[in-house]
């Protein structure tokens, strides 16, 4: 399983949104370049960036993206504000490794069929839950889609994986989340990489065992300590990598 550090940013700040309230952030003060410097340092192999900002079409944020990419030395996926084929487009020419789209897959998902057609690989269908239904807009907008019908939808076309987060894991039964995921992650032809399910070690030693799940994202458990990042990389590498490392050890 790959873990995704993950880098929320809002007018330039590393920040932990509650359900996505941007009115309410907990930010974290620390340089958003050396945070993901450090998480590469630590030996993760992807970085997610989610830009708060370009969701409300604020592209404040972009030379500092950019910097990361040009900087961090490890692949970075980049969420927030991809309404537009031409946009997708751009960044991925900025060298992005892969985009997140999210919203952009309700209200215009021929764009999204056809972004994953030109750049295969790197598109990551994000599909964000709430009350059992997709929401849209960063979070605001709730849909008439089930995540089992939105995934239907787009069940042909070549996304890089599908990113799910339960926004009900906030306050809801963790087990309950885990099946959301479980089943999804049956369904899907990608591979699924869960989000807001990491809180702890403990946490990640259960979703390394869901089926058909890639990866996690974790964001605020390593801004706050309640997850050390090299420790959790250690967790996820596969049995027999954890063992030879073990037995070198000992030598």
């Amino acid at each position: 399983m790959i873990l995704y550090p993950l880098i929320e940013l809002l007018d330039g700040r590393c920040v932990s949104l509650f359900r996505g309230r941007t009115n309410e952030p907990h930010i974290w003060h620390v340089d958003p370049v050396e945070k993901a410097k450090s998480f590469a340092k630590s030996g993760a192999e992807w970085l997610q960036i989610t830009d708060f900002d370009a969701m409300s079409g604020d592209e404040r944020n972009a030379d500092l993206i950019r910097e990361i990419i040009r900087t961090v030395g490890i692949p970075v996926q980049l969420g927030g504000g991809f309404r537009s084929l031409q946009r997708i487009a751009e960044w991925i020419d900025h060298g992005v490794g892969r985009v997140v789209v999210g919203t952009l897959a309700l209200h215009q998902p021929e764009i999204v069929k056809e972004a994953a057609k030109l750049f295969p690989d790197q598109v990551v269908l994000a599909v964000d839950v709430f009350e059992g239904l997709v929401v849209s807009d960063a979070w605001q907008h709730k849909s008439a889609f089930t995540p089992s019908a939105l995934l239907k939808a787009f069940d042909d076309d070549p996304f890089a994986a599908i990113i799910v987060t339960d926004i009900d894991a906030d306050i809801g039964d963790a087990e309950d989340s885990i099946a959301l995921v479980t089943q999804l992650a049956s369904e899907a032809k990608p591979l699924v990489i869960a989000r807001g399910l990491s809180r702890t070690l403990d946490d990640l030693s259960r979703l390394k065992y869901v089926p058909f799940v890639s990866g996690a994202l974790v964001g605020r458990a390593l801004f706050d300590g309640s997850i050390v990042l090299e420790d959790a990389l250690d967790l996820v590498k596969p049995e027999s990598e954890r063992r030879a490392q073990f037995i070198h050890d000992d030598l």
